[in-house]
């Protein structure tokens, strides 16, 4: 079993480095979908493609009757540019698997290799979710939901790598593990004019200026401070040159949170203070606010599930209790429809240091190996 374990791992690091050079972006993930769905039917897997769009759902039974088990990979890349000097740097301009889901993928094809060429040593059956679309709402674990990907399935359970965390680590926590991630555009509009006659005009630039900083006090000043939040204006546009005061001011920010009551909490207040920000001062305002993912809820029991087998399986101190992050992801769908769980398999090292959607992201592929055992072993002991 071993031997055969280690020339599947070798297959995983290869496929991981095509990926690689070769990303594609959310919902454009065609040759990725054809590359995992190729691989999955020369292992005897029954395959479906264009689940939710360039999904690929594959099932296979064991020996016996018993659970249906579900493993998920999201398979999308970034609009970034690689910066990396390897021998596997994207050879596509301006996009790169910035996240892992390039590992993601590979690991899982992996774990299907094992499970297929074992599949009369297991009972019950497995069902293979590759994602296409999980970096951009709405995503695509809603639309392979609505095609069918969860019909019988009784767990799920689903694998980041993260380049934070040590390698050599697995890390999750049984309740909330990432948060909500929404999303709000802003266009204030007021009356742009000379810049030495200010007092002919409203000025959107000034009014976006203080909106930045009246919606930090939504945090810090109306929301329970044992309730975490986040609000964060990333983008602000206004006016073409150094005298003429802007019409115009548009913004672009996200909001973070753990629960529902907190995350309809912030979309009501920014609602307020842009309102009240803009009466003040005169101007009018268009708000679109984007109900993004809802929070990764863990379930209990399968956490401590992964928790038991990744120690079996890597040691006891391999096994870590994460604090949540306020980072989004839509497998939270899954989990507000079945039991499963959400962890982290650590992919850093001491030079590998980069954060996720950065442009020198990269992972220690010693992570693959762990992410295929670990996927096989919740898969086949259920």
């Amino acid at each position: 079993m071993e031997t055969r374990i280690r020339e599947t791992l070798a297959r995983v690091v290869e496929w991981r480095r095509y990926l690689h050079r070769h990303p594609e972006v959310s919902y454009e993930e065609k040759e990725t979908s054809a590359f995992a769905a190729s691989r999955l039917e020369s292992m005897g897997w029954k395959v479906r493609t264009g689940v939710g769009g360039y999904g690929v759902v594959a099932d296979l039974d064991g020996a016996a009757p018993g659970k249906r088990i579900a493993l998920r990979a999201d398979m999308d890349a970034l609009p970034i540019q690689d910066a990396k000097t390897v021998e596997y740097a994207s050879t596509v301009p301006g996009i790169m698997h910035a996240c892992g889901h390039d590992g993601h993928t590979s690991a899982l094809l992996g774990a299907a290799e094992l499970l297929a060429e074992t599949r009369s040593e297991w009972n019950g059956s497995i069902r293979l979710l590759f994602q296409p679309a999980e970096e951009i709402p709405p995503g695509g674990a809603q639309a392979m939901i609505r095609d069918g990907a969860l019909e019988g399935v009784d767990e799920i359970y689903g694998i980041h790598l993260w380049s934070q965390f040590p390698v050599g680590t697995v890390q999750t926590v049984a309740g909330p593990i990432m948060a909500a991630s929404d999303e709000f555009r802003i266009t204030i509009t007021g009356k742009g004019g000379h810049g030495g006659l200010p007092h002919n005009t409203i000025d959107a630039l000034s009014i976006g200026s203080h909106f930045v900083v009246n919606v930090q006090s939504v945090i810090s000043r109306n929301t329970d401070p044992i309730e975490p939040g986040v609000i964060s204006v990333g983008s602000m546009h206004a006016g073409t040159t150094f005298n003429v005061i802007a019409e115009q001011c548009t913004l672009q920010g996200t909001v973070r949170s753990m629960s529902a009551e907190t995350r309809m909490h912030l979309k009501r207040r920014i609602e307020e203070v842009l309102d009240y920000t803009c009466k003040m001062f005169g101007a009018e305002y268009d708000l679109n606010y984007i109900m993004g993912y809802p929070p990764v809820i863990n379930h209990p029991e399968q956490t401590e599930r992964v928790r038991e087998i990744a120690g079996e399986l890597f040691g006891s101190d391999a096994v870590v209790t994460c604090r949540p992050m306020m980072a989004g992801e839509d497998f939270s769908y899954y989990l507000e429809r079945i039991p499963g769980c959400f962890l982290f398999v650590g992919a850093g090292n001491d030079k590998i240091t980069a954060p996720h959607h950065h442009p020198m992201f990269d992972i220690d592929e010693r992570s693959l190996e762990m992410s295929v055992r670990l996927l096989y072993a919740l898969a086949t002991r259920r």
